[in-house]
């Protein structure tokens, strides 16, 4: 072969071209929590490490100064002058003790139960949890 034709052909010997594997709701939700936990120390909610790491839905930073203390408005009646580094330490300690009483193994799925500060998993569209997935285990699917 020669010519253009022939340098393409070359140029895709040997390349494997992966298809984004198709996958449902729950797996997808199975491979986030799965990665999260194998990220998290235990002494960390879900909320704080995306907020921290600008990954999932960015957890406390997603919300304004004004949307997280209406989040927590309870924290905040308690102590009106708190600042914003201090409800996120709070608010992290609460989603941690939420997800120890439930018995449930991240904030993400507490959330999607009781829809407190927001809807947990439910929060998201299945396009949104098909980059989730590609950011915490690298794998490109299509969720369905």
């Amino acid at each position: 072969m020669s010519g253009a034709a022939g340098i393409f052909r070359c140029d895709l010997v040997g390349m494997e071209r992966k298809l984004p594997q198709l996958i449902d709701r729950e797996e997808a939700i199975d491979i986030l929590r799965a990665g999260l936990l194998a990220r998290l120390d235990g002494d960390t909610s879900v909320c704080r490490y995306a907020a921290e790491r600008g990954v999932l839905c960015r957890g406390f930073a997603r919300y304004t100064d004004q949307e997280l203390r209406e989040r927590y408005a309870w924290i905040v009646r308690r102590r009106p002058k708190i600042s914003r580094s201090e409800l996120e330490q709070i608010a992290d300690r609460w989603q941690l003790a939420q997800q120890e009483v439930s018995e449930l193994p991240t904030a993400c799925d507490v959330e999607a139960k009781v829809h407190d500060t927001c809807r947990g998993w439910d929060d998201f569209s299945n396009a949104e949890r098909a980059r989730f997935v590609l950011q915490i285990s690298g794998r490109s699917v299509i969720v369905a």
